[in-house]
């Protein structure tokens, strides 16, 4: 598994992974989350594409005989007066294939996007997890992170 900095060439796989990120949110909780539509792919294509170039955002992709298996995407956050929170890298996104998991593809794009923060001089990592995803909490606690904070919500 080679775990490389994203390309425009990856742009497709992005989109895919992305869309297959909202169909699990989505299905976690549908009032919560975005529905996945006609041109989610696309438009999570064009989203991270945009991301390439910035200083303060990385996204990270695993590749495998060519293929890639997941990405992360991370980005470096200034001081938050709105969530009480200093600044941080906060990683935003961690999607692996399903024909991927548990290989160990998540933990090796979580530790790239670690150290992208670290090398940046980020304090800490943030993240969130859906509520519902007890695998991906299992992994982050196993990394180190540590539950902060419970986002609520009510529908009005």
């Amino acid at each position: 598994m080679n775990i490389r900095r994203a390309e425009r060439r990856d742009a497709d796989a992005l989109g895919r992974l992305g869309a297959m990120l909202m169909r699990t949110h989505y299905a976690f909780d549908p009032q919560r989350f975005l529905a996945p539509m006609e041109g989610s792919e696309r438009g999570y294509a064009s989203f991270l594409a945009g991301l390439l170039d910035s200083p303060d955002d990385c996204v990270f992709v695993a590749e495998d005989d060519g293929r890639i298996a997941g990405y992360v995407f991370a980005a470096l956050e200034p001081l938050s007066w709105k969530e009480l929170r200093g600044p941080a890298g906060f990683i935003h996104d961690v999607a692996v294939a399903e024909e991927a998991r548990n290989a160990g593809v998540a933990t090796q794009l979580i530790g790239a996007a670690l150290d992208w923060l670290r090398d940046r001089g980020a304090p800490r990592a943030v993240l969130w997890s859906a509520a519902a995803n007890a695998g991906a909490q299992r992994l982050f606690h196993r990394l180190g992170f540590r539950d902060t904070m419970i986002e609520m919500t009510i529908e009005l």
